[in-house]
């Protein structure tokens, strides 16, 4: 009792600053506070570097005025989200000059004065632009070495006004990019289920967008903490745009593989929603990033939801891919309360698709 009720005061004390991860950085700090601290003594070891497995590189290119290369595109997306539920793109359509700015506007979010951001920090996951240091900072075992903000850009993206001004202009025209590359993707998608490309997106998959930045500073002891613990995403698609820092790791075949920085490409990955609708023939990957002496590493995701958004929409098993010899193995559920489920659990490792099983 004495060591919870200290641990639930230093969170406290954390979270009081308002300042996150980086107000530590910037004080000097040189041993982790324990609230960071792996439990039970584990350490981090690095990605597993005997393995053959290499994450897919996808080139988009061209694709529109060929059949064969459209072809070709399909059947690499297919093997990818059957298996190892993740894939960088080449020739997305969005400029490099716009992904190199969104990351700058989010670093120089983060890197403005301590004064300035506080307005912005909240726990009230109802306002326009939430910013933080780890969403389930009271219930985690351990606090991630990370800030993080974010607002939904989709359906009902915030005013300007309520956006800040070191970051607002590069995230209204990303956002505006990465919706027109979804519509793109969830065609792609639906194909290589063997569906019309038209599927998903009539299924309103690509109706809503939350945007989240997120900022890793450098840390003194990266083997005694994550940036990001084990967890799957609970969307149907993610964007992720990471800068070359690098320390995203998948899990394949109980082995962490890093997905390495590829320069102008962006990651995908297979969220638990899609994983549900596509009655596990698309695989929801658990992943997580490792900590760095080298930092910050700044990255931007964007999860393709409606998140916690009202709707009576339900979501299950397309009937299409669902058979006598192979039914349905999850009950319906709407997209609010799969959210729901899992913003409560937190990155707890354990896959929020489990308490959807039939």
């Amino acid at each position: 009792m004495s060591s919870e009720f200290d641990r639930t005061r230093e969170l406290k004390k954390f979270d009081d600053t308002k300042s996150g991860v980086k107000g530590l950085v910037d004080a000097g700090l040189v041993t982790l506070p324990p609230i960071f601290l792996l439990p039970n003594g584990h350490t981090i070891h690095k990605s597993n570097k005997n393995t053959d497995f290499i994450i897919p590189v996808i080139d988009l290119g061209g694709i529109e005025n060929d059949r064969t290369l459209h072809e070709d595109v399909v059947a690499n997306i297919r093997r990818a989200s059957e298996t190892c539920g993740f894939f960088q793109i080449l020739n997305h359509g969005i400029p490099l000059g716009v992904l190199e700015e969104m990351l700058s506007g989010v670093r120089r979010f983060f890197e403005q004065d301590t004064e300035i951001k506080k307005p912005f920090y909240t726990r009230d996951g109802t306002r326009k632009f939430v910013y933080n240091s780890n969403f389930d900072l009271y219930t985690a075992a351990a606090a991630n070495w990370r800030d993080t903000f974010f607002c939904f850009m989709a359906p009902n993206p915030p005013e300007e006004e309520d956006l800040p001004a070191a970051c607002r202009d590069i995230q209204i025209e990303y956002s505006k990019h990465v919706m027109s590359l979804g519509f793109r993707l969830f065609a792609l998608l639906s194909e290589a289920l063997g569906l019309e490309s038209g599927r998903l997106t009539e299924m309103e998959c690509a109706n809503g967008l939350t945007f989240i930045g997120h900022y890793y500073p450098a840390c003194p002891q990266p083997e005694l903490t994550l940036g990001a613990s084990k967890h799957t995403d609970d969307g149907f698609l993610t964007v992720l745009l990471q800068d070359q820092i690098g320390g995203l790791q998948i899990l394949v075949e109980n082995q962490w593989i890093d997905i390495p920085a590829v320069p102008g490409a962006l990651v995908i990955n297979i969220g638990d929603l899609l994983q549900l609708v596509s009655n596990d023939k698309f695989k929801s990957v658990e992943h997580r990033v490792v900590a760095n002496r080298q930092g910050p590493r700044v990255s931007v995701a964007c999860f393709f939801s409606t998140s916690f958004r009202p709707s009576s929409k339900v979501y299950g098993p397309i009937q299409d891919l669902v058979s006598e010899v192979d039914p349905p193995k999850y009950r319906e559920t709407t997209v609010q309360e799969y959210v729901s489920y899992s913003f409560s659990k937190g990155l707890d490792g354990i896959s929020p698709l489990l308490h959807f099983k039939i």
